[in-house]
C-alpha cells in the first residue's frame, strides 16, 4: 500500500476519534499499525483503544512495545490505563521513581534519557513530564497518601502552569493553606501570553485579602479583552461575565457573609449554565443561609438525578461539604460523638480549611471544654465567625475584656456594612459590656442591633435589662423575675452558635436554630 494511501487511513482514524466512532478506530489504526510498524502508529491504535474503554488490550499493546520504557508518551498511556482499571502501585511502577521536595521540584529521577516522540502540529502543548506529575498525584490520593499527593500535585502545576487540573485538585481539596496557596501561585512561571492566566489563577485560590484586594483582582481579570474582526466589523470581548469568574466571585460574596447578593448572582449564572457545579454548591450554601427551603428541596431532586455518583461520603471521599454537612448534621442532633467524628475526619482530610477545626472547637464548647475549644480554633485571617466564636470562648471564661476585643475585631473584618447577619455579634458585644459594666456602650450596641433586626426577643430583652442594673446602680441581684423570662424567650444565632442570656451570663448552644 502507497504512502498516500496510509497517510489518508491515518486521517480516517482521526476523524473517527473525533466523532466517538472508537471500534471504527480501533478497526482502522490496527490495519495502520500493522502495515506499517511505526511507533507512532502503535501509539495511535493503543489512544484507540483507550478512548474506547479496551484498558486491558491498551495496556497490553503498550507492554509489549520495545519503545514503552524509552518513550513518554508510551509509558504514560500505559500507566493510564493502569489508573483505569484501579491499579495504582503498577500505575506508579509504570511511571518511573522520581522524587519529589516539599516545594514540588522533581528531583533524582532516571528518565534522562527518555525521548518524547511529539506530535506534528502548531498547537500549545502541555509539558508531558507535568502530565506524570498530576498522575502520580492522582494515584497516591487514591492510595490515601494525601502527603505525597500534594507534592505531586504542586509539581505538576509548577512543571507547567497551564496544567490547570493539578490546581483544581490543591484548591478544591483543601491541601493548602491560604499563604501556602500564595506561595505556589508566586512560584509559577507564566508565558508571556499568560499573563491573565496569572490573574485567573489569584481569583480562585483562597480570598483571604482585605476586600479591596480582591475587588482588584477581579477587576483585572474582567479588563482583559480579546479583539476579533468578523466581516469587517471589530467586536471586543472579555472575560467579565464568563462563568467560572462569576462563580468565583459568587464564592466570595458568600465568605463576605452577602448571602442574598450571592443568591442572585448565581440564580442568574445557573439559568446561563444550569450543570456549572461549583456554582451549585455555592448556591445551595446561599440558599440554606436565606432559609429558601423550596429551592434546596428542588436542587436537591436535580442532583440526585444529575450527578448520582458524585457528592457524598461514600461515593466521593475527598468532598470537603459532605465530610462538614455529615458533622453538622448530627451536632444539630447533639450527637456529640457522630458530630466530631465527621470534622475531624474533614481536618485529617483538608489541612487547607480552617472550617473543620473550627466546628470541632465549637463541639468543645457545647460540652463546656472551654480551653480545649480555644485550642482546636484555628485563626483564619477573614472569617469573622473565628473572631466571634473565640470572643464567646473568652465570655465563658469570664475574661470579658478579652471577649470585648474578640467581637470588635469580629465586627472589624467584616468586609461590608452591617446586616442583620452580623446582629447576634452586635448582641455579643453588648453581653460583654453589660458585663464589665459598661452600660451606656451596652445600651449602644443593643440599640445598633435593633436597627439591624427588630425581631430578636433577647436583645430587647437584654436591652431592658441593662437599664434595670442601670438604674439600679449596678445590682444585678434585682429582680429574677425579668431574668427568668430572657432566659425563656431568648436566642440568637450567628453561624452556627446560639447565644442565651441567663442571669447575665451568655450560654452558647451550637447549631440550635430560632423557631
Amino acid at each position: 500500500m502507497r504512502e498516500e494511501e496510509i497517510e489518508k487511513l491515518r486521517g480516517v482514524v482521526r476523524d473517527c476519534v473525533s466523532k466517538h466512532l472508537y471500534s471504527s478506530a480501533i478497526f482502522f489504526a490496527d490495519k495502520v499499525a500493522a502495515l506499517t510498524s511505526d511507533p507512532a502508529d502503535v501509539y495511535m491504535q493503543a489512544q484507540a483503544l483507550f478512548l474506547g474503554r479496551h484498558y486491558r488490550r491498551a495496556f497490553h499493546l503498550l507492554n509489549a512495545s520495545k519503545i514503552v520504557l524509552r518513550d513518554l508518551r508510551f509509558r504514560y498511556l500505559a500507566a493510564k490505563c493502569l489508573e483505569e482499571l484501579k491499579e495504582w502501585d503498577q500505575c506508579l511502577s509504570m511511571l518511573g521513581d522520581a522524587k519529589v521536595d516539599e516545594d514540588g521540584n522533581v528531583y533524582d529521577t532516571k528518565d534522562s534519557n527518555v525521548m518524547y516522540l511529539d506530535k506534528d502540529g502548531e498547537d500549545r502543548e502541555i509539558n508531558i513530564s507535568s502530565a506524570i506529575c498530576f498522575l502520580r498525584g492522582k494515584a497516591y490520593e487514591a492510595l490515601e497518601n494525601r502527603a505525597q499527593a500534594r507534592l505531586w500535585y504542586k509539581a505538576a502545576i509548577k512543571a507547567d502552569p497551564l496544567c490547570y487540573e493539578a490546581l483544581e485538585c490543591l484548591i478544591e481539596n483543601h491541601m493548602l493553606t491560604c499563604e501556602q496557596e500564595t506561595s505556589l501561585l508566586s512560584s509559577l512561571e507564566f508565558g508571556s501570553e499568560d499573563g491573565w492566566l496569572s490573574s485567573f489563577y489569584s481569583c480562585l485560590i483562597k480570598k483571604y485579602d482585605k476586600e479591596n484586594v480582591v475587588e482588584a483582582k477581579f477587576r483585572e481579570i474582567e479588563k482583559e479583552k480579546c479583539d476579533s474582526v468578523h466581516s469587517s466589523l471589530s467586536f471586543s470581548h472579555s472575560l467579565k461575565n464568563n462563568t467560572d469568574l462569576l462563580a468565583c466571585k459568587a464564592e466570595y460574596y458568600h465568605q463576605c457573609g452577602e448571602y442574598q447578593k450571592c443568591f442572585e448572582l448565581t440564580s442568574v449564572l445557573l439559568e446561563k449554565d444550569p450543570f456549572h457545579l461549583k456554582c451549585t454548591l455555592v448556591h445551595l450554601a446561599a440558599a440554606m443561609e436565606l432559609g429558601h427551603s423550596n429551592e434546596l428541596y428542588l436542587m436537591a431532586c436535580n442532583l440526585v438525578k444529575d450527578y448520582p455518583q458524585n457528592k457524598a461520603t461514600n461515593l466521593d471521599g475527598t468532598f470537603a461539604p459532605a465530610w462538614i454537612g455529615y458533622g453538622n448534621a448530627f451536632a444539630a442532633q447533639e450527637e456529640g460523638d457522630q458530630a466530631m467524628l465527621g470534622y475531624r475526619t474533614a481536618a485529617r482530610l483538608f489541612p487547607g480549611c480552617h472550617l473543620p477545626t473550627l466546628y470541632i472547637g465549637m463541639e468543645y464548647m457545647r460540652t463546656h471544654s472551654f480551653k480545649l475549644a480555644e485550642q482546636a480554633k484555628t485563626i483564619c485571617p477573614s472569617d469573622p465567625l473565628v473572631y466571634n466564636e473565640l470572643g464567646v470562648v473568652a465570655y465563658h471564661m469570664k475574661e470579658y475584656n478579652k471577649a470585648v476585643w474578640w467581637f470588635e475585631k469580629t465586627l472589624a473584618h467584616i468586609p461590608s456594612s452591617l446586616s442583620e447577619m452580623s446582629e447576634p455579634t452586635v448582641v455579643n458585644l453588648a453581653h460583654a459590656y453589660r458585663k464589665l459594666k459598661m452600660y451606656h456602650e451596652a445600651i449602644s450596641c443593643y440599640e445598633r442591633a435593633l436597627t439591624l433586626s427588630n425581631r430578636s426577643l433577647s436583645t430587647y430583652a437584654g436591652l431592658a435589662y441593662t437599664y434595670h442594673l442601670q438604674f439600679s446602680d449596678g445590682d444585678d441581684t434585682n429582680d429574677r423575675s425579668v431574668r427568668q423570662q430572657t432566659w425563656e424567650n431568648g436566642g440568637e444565632r450567628n453561624g452556627s452558635l446560639w447565644v442565651q442570656l441567663d442571669g447575665g451570663n451568655a450560654v452558647g448552644s451550637p447549631r440550635e436554630e430560632e423557631d
